[in-house]
């Protein structure tokens, strides 16, 4: 069947390599189809190994596509903040007819401007990523966000601009294109991230996006609707298992389970009575440690990690961001998590786990935050994309494109498995942050 209304996001992640087939229909995602494997080939969100990467997208593909009951032929993939620059790019061209007289702005106009904007001495180990359009002005008229069908004889864009190293877009190029697909979409993974992950309000006002994931911890400000600020910390939910495999002297696997099965975040939240069998290597019976002794290991990782972050943070003053914290990955499913955060950040902390998608699980936010990222996109974000990636811009898909027999074709008959953690019961979506005018104008000042 044709991938007219079909969107696929693939998340490229140390630990796991997750692919969701999504339906668009009548203005809704509905998930009908979702791969997860176990990753290889990768260190610390960087691909090391191609072949290895290649092989574990075809099991996620494959497993996608038998849900889904459909094949795929492209893909939006997300790309990790390492390395990323964020800057202000601006594009001017001239509209007008040769006599000087206005004309209508087209989609070509746009394009051209965008082209201007992208005339940038990037250094030759760097290359865009994506560029994103604030506003265009039409002969000074400024705050347009959409200028096709205007008149006039100046056209101008203002945007930002994100750009990142080569060689991590080249291998994330290459390793989709050598499974068999085409790259429909390069996003950056924080920006992503943040369009499931935060409310409105919190976008708006500023809030800080910190994803734990398996081999590194990212942490991403958001404000005014854009990304402002990465930072990425070399350690994440590894670091973690390999201390508890250090500690306690047993094989990672086993520190993995014991991680997932009985870890806690923060040492007060474990009991000091209940107990565990732990396999020790060179010993023939299993020692019993208490839930207490392995929240104490674990915490001690994430303490030094959440405190590298707030002295990053507090060097930008992003923590007096309204919006406080928002914790998603994998590892912030690990009970007492978000108390141990609120200790550390001193600033309100709540955990994102999606909720609409039927995978209430945080290390699936990434990629279907991909998914929403692509679907919500307009036309001008489109035709701003294709010029950076050198294609025509094509209309998004209407709604009911699908015909009856192909809908009939689609069997969305599958039940989620968690694959990092389960989600804590007592967890749940906070209310949206109220934003107030004066930390705005601070904030704006600030960041721009």
């Amino acid at each position: 069947m044709g991938n007219s209304s079909i969107y696929v996001g693939i998340d490229i992640g140390t630990t796991s390599i997750k692919v969701i087939i999504a339906e668009y229909l009548k203005d809704q995602i509905n998930i009908i189809g979702y791969g997860n494997t176990r990753s290889a080939g990768l260190n610390r969100g960087v691909i090391v190994d191609i072949d290895q990467v290649v092989k574990a997208i075809k099991e996620a593909v494959k497993q996608a596509e038998e849900k889904a009951n459909i094949q795929i032929s492209e893909v939006s993939v997300g790309v990790p903040a390492n390395m990323l620059q964020i800057e202000r790019c601006k594009g001017m061209i001239a509209i007008g007819n040769e006599d000087g007289n206005s004309k209508e702005i087209s989609d070509i106009d746009v394009r051209r401007v965008t082209e201007a904007a992208l005339v940038q001495n990037l250094p030759p180990e760097r290359d865009v990523i994506d560029i994103v359009p604030d506003e265009f002005i039409v002969d000074g008229f400024d705050g347009i966000q959409d200028p096709r069908g205007m008149v006039g004889v100046r056209l101008e864009m203002q945007g930002v601009m994100y750009t990142g190293p080569k060689t991590i877009l080249h291998n994330t190029r290459k390793c989709i294109e050598r499974a068999g697909l085409k790259v429909r979409d390069m996003i950056v993974a924080p920006l992503a991230l943040s369009q499931v992950a935060l409310t409105d309000g919190e976008k708006d006002f500023g809030a800080i996006l910190i994803d734990l994931g398996g081999g590194q911890t990212t942490a991403a400000v958001v404000h005014d609707h854009q990304l402002k600020y990465t930072y990425v910390d070399q350690e994440g939910g590894d670091y973690v298992t390999r201390d508890i495999s250090i500690v306690l002297n047993t094989s990672i696997e086993n520190a993995e389970i014991l991680k997932r099965n009985y870890g806690y975040a923060d040492e007060t939240l474990a009991s000091n009575e209940d107990t565990f069998p732990v396999t020790v290597v060179g010993q023939q019976e299993p020692e019993m440690i208490t839930e207490e002794y392995l929240a104490q290991i674990i915490e001690a990782r994430l303490q030094q990690i959440f405190g590298k972050l707030k002295a990053d943070l507090d060097r930008i003053n992003a923590l007096q961001l309204p919006g406080g914290i928002v914790l998603t990955g994998g590892l912030a499913a690990l009970p007492g998590v978000k108390e141990l955060a609120q200790k550390i950040f001193g600033v309100n902390v709540k955990v994102f786990i999606p909720q609409e998608m039927n995978l209430r699980i945080p290390s699936f936010a990434q990629v279907i935050g991909i998914v929403e990222y692509v679907t919500q996109e307009n036309e001008i974000d489109q035709i701003v994309r294709r010029t950076l990636d050198g294609q025509e811009f094509i209309s998004k898909p209407k709604v009911n494109q699908l015909d009856e027999d192909e809908q009939q074709d689609i069997k969305p008959d599958f039940e989620p498995v968690a694959d990092e953690y389960d989600t804590p019961k007592d967890k749940k979506k906070d209310d949206k942050p109220k934003g107030m005018d004066r930390f705005k104008a601070i904030f704006d000042k600030f960041f721009d």
